[in-house]
């Protein structure tokens, strides 16, 4: 699926949204129009896939962003930091644990082949990435794991949630790090205020928007 955001009536962003493992995880290439330079964000696995993907739309990946540390999200983030020679950013350092045992999570779901590694960057609260013309503001957004962070941008009224906030649900928190209580401190604190207006693009399945979410998701609204 290829999506453009746009703000005063310029494209300012392109993004292709690519279904990897089993799992069907939003591996997501995002890529700055004026520049053509891009970012690929949590590439769980199927690493030809991916690079295909690049080619056919014909953008540089100059980073790769992690959300969090799980394995379908970061499975095939080592060869393909090997395969384009460009750095891993994120998650936070509070993932580390995962990301020390990638391997191991791979088996366990007959995923093969992955490596266990670290970024070239953790990220933190207030940290800004940019890709071309484009900044995001990273949010730390503990609960589905410890280590979860958000990309927003301001600007284009967007963000990538990863697996902090689903349409219509919100992650797990029965992983190990994992904290009900706290995911719904980090979606209530930091992207309810986002605005109601902000898309989103999750980990898995449809995107949605703050609003929406606020209106009917039933983790929010008390109905669950």
């Amino acid at each position: 699926m290829t999506q453009e955001k746009r703000t005063d009536g310029q494209t300012k962003a392109g993004i292709t949204i690519i279904p990897v493992t089993p799992l069907r995880q939003n591996c997501t290439l995002l890529w700055c129009e004026a520049t053509r330079d891009a970012a690929i964000i949590d590439p769980g696995g199927d690493v030809p896939l991916i690079k295909t993907t690049i080619e056919k739309a014909g953008v540089t990946v100059r980073r790769i962003w992690l959300t969090h540390g799980h394995i379908d999200h970061v499975g095939g983030a080592a060869e393909l930091r090997d395969a384009l020679k460009v750095p891993i950013e994120g998650p936070h350092i509070a993932d580390k644990f995962l990301l020390d045992h990638v391997v191991e999570s791979g088996r366990g779901y007959g995923m093969t082949g992955m490596r266990n590694f670290a970024p070239d960057r953790w990220l933190e609260e207030g940290h800004r990435l940019e890709i071309g013309e484009l900044a995001f503001d990273v949010l730390h957004c503990p609960g589905h794991s410890p280590g979860s962070v958000v990309f927003f941008n301001r600007e284009m009224g967007f963000a990538h949630v990863g697996d902090v906030l689903f349409n219509g649900s919100i992650g797990r928190t029965d992983l190990p790090g994992g904290n009900h209580a706290t995911l719904i401190k980090s979606i209530t604190d930091k992207l309810l205020p986002l605005g109601d207006d902000v898309a989103f693009i999750c980990g898995h399945g449809p995107g949605s928007s703050i609003g929406h979410e606020r209106k009917s998701n039933p983790f929010l609204t008390g109905g669950m």
